[in-house]
């Protein structure tokens, strides 16, 4: 079962669909965030508790990518939303799959997980084409409540913050900045599923070659090095939840767009500070997005090296 748009091998069981075991490569290990090194980074990730770099969650967006397109064909790549939370840490050398279980009762939306070889899962969420029901993260987005007012790393951000629109695009040979040190080409050399859409010269139904959705992240976050958030460092950032939709897509290599962020929720768990930021991809001077990406990024208490005494300042004054 495949799609021309691949040769990914696929497996049918029923209503879930499941791509083979691909091990998928770290290119974040020369990465600098804020100035210095990040959790794909061996070092950094080990003083941090976890056994060495990890893979970049949108990593793993690229193997769901065949199986969706297998079940919507075209209209995945034009209107196609994968929604995840990050469960378990990957890293470079282990092996993973993809797994899709089709809604009997919703034919544009699908299940999504993925595992380790131990059965590990990886992530889980939702994968969809317009006109599906809610996605994962809209359900998790709904249930946050107000922020925690004792919060340190994220003590200068609010709901509703935004940064100005900025112009973004990329092109086939051209590096993306500090966050995502290398090019399009690249990362197309290492991509776990590589289409014929994503090459440079490939003759596309829209006429340019499609950017992979693990791309259009890096398309979208590699501003955030050189437009900051107002957030204490140095500190150790991890994506925790993704969500990359199409809604009139797709996304394509070597064309202008411009994008805005807005900060739509701040959340906290034991060991970290989350910041919701929901980015909205457009064509220069356009009101319609191209494409939206909602990212909880969690900053690492323990990465702040000030934390605890912040925080007792904080609650002295409160």
């Amino acid at each position: 079962m495949t799609h021309d748009a691949f040769d990914t091998a696929i497996s049918v069981d029923g209503n879930r669909i499941s791509g083979p075991w691909r091990s998928p490569r770290n290119m974040l290990s020369a990465q600098s965030y804020d100035g210095h090194a990040s959790i794909h980074d061996d070092a950094t990730a080990q003083k941090l508790g976890f056994a060495a770099a990890t893979i970049e969650g949108p990593t793993h967006f690229s193997q769901f990518e065949p199986l969706a397109a297998a079940v919507w064909g075209s209209a995945w790549f034009e209107s196609g939303c994968l929604s995840a939370s990050y469960k378990a840490a990957c890293y470079e050398g282990e092996e993973v799959a993809a797994h899709l279980e089709r809604d009997p009762d919703d034919g544009n939306r699908a299940s999504i997980f993925m595992t380790k070889r131990d059965g590990t899962e990886v992530l889980r969420g939702t994968a969809s084409v317009a006109g599906g029901a809610p996605t994962a993260l809209d359900e998790k987005l709904a249930a946050i409540g107000e922020p925690d007012p004792l919060r340190v790393i994220l003590q200068d951000v609010a709901i509703g913050m935004k940064r100005p629109r900025t112009g973004v695009r990329m092109d086939f040979d051209e590096p993306m900045g500090e966050l995502y040190p290398f090019t399009l080409a690249q990362k197309l050399e290492r991509i776990t599923e590589r289409s014929a859409w994503n090459m440079a010269g490939a003759g596309t139904p829209w006429g340019s070659p499609v950017l992979p959705l693990e791309m259009v992240s890096v398309l979208i976050h590699h501003v955030a090095s050189s437009d900051p958030w107002p957030l204490k460092q140095p500190r150790v950032d991890l994506f925790v939840d993704q969500e990359i939709c199409l809604h009139r897509g797709p996304v394509l290599a070597g064309r202008d767009y411009e994008i805005e962020r807005e900060v739509v929720a701040i959340s906290q768990s034991r060991r970290t500070e989350s910041m919701w930021v929901r980015t909205r991809l457009f064509e220069p001077a356009g009101d319609v997005p191209i494409a939206t990406m909602l990212l909880n990024t969690a900053s690492m208490k323990d990465s702040y090296p000030p934390y605890a005494e912040e925080r007792a300042s904080i609650e002295a004054a409160a």
